[in-house]
């Protein structure tokens, strides 16, 4: 709509409105579906109470998704700033998609910003090099407590979320890939 309500994009003409209407492209979604997917996990062990939740969220959203389980691997790694290396392994190998969970909690130190900026710009490099969606589940949060609400608590299961992610990316490129059909 146009600021003055009319149809069309703004800036555009109303004619422009009606031609893109038309015009109807073809919309590409990934389903959640994770049937026939292949689908790992990087778990970091540091902040291991929070972790663990996320992963436990993430296997569960898979499970509801239909990834079996024997198409599910899951590669623990010390800590955040170790998940793309093993990301970029797991895609790879064969990966539909790669689920990257971890916390990072800020300290008293510029650690944090530190691991949590090399942590994001490498997961989002492995994607770029591999074809192979891999996700965002890291925490990067003030305090633990902040943590807990986002591994399971109030503010939800963050793994699981990126679980749905990893299924809906994956069924995205299969759909994008020259001549398949969603």
């Amino acid at each position: 709509m146009t600021q003055d309500g009319r149809p069309g994009a703004p800036g555009m003409p109303p004619a422009a409105g009606a031609a893109l209407r038309a015009f109807a492209p073809r919309a590409v979604e990934g389903r959640l579906d994770g049937s026939g997917l292949r689908v790992a996990i990087a778990c970091a062990r540091f902040n291991e109470t929070v972790t663990e939740r996320l992963l436990e969220g993430a296997l569960a959203e898979l499970a509801r998704l239909g990834v079996r389980p024997e198409e599910t691997i899951v590669a623990r790694v010390p800590g955040a700033f170790e998940l793309p290396l093993a990301a970029l392994h797991l895609a790879r190998a064969g990966a539909d998609a790669v689920v990257c969970l971890g916390a990072v909690i800020r300290g008293e130190t510029p650690h944090f910003d530190y691991v949590a900026g090399a942590t994001a710009g490498g997961i989002a490099r492995v994607a770029e090099q591999t074809g192979v969606p891999v996700l965002f589940g890291v925490l990067t949060t003030e305090t633990r407590e902040q943590a807990a609400e986002r591994a399971g608590g109030r503010h939800g299961n963050k793994g699981a979320e990126a679980a749905a992610g990893a299924v809906e990316m994956a069924n995205l490129i299969r759909a994008l890939r020259p001549g398949l059909r969603p």
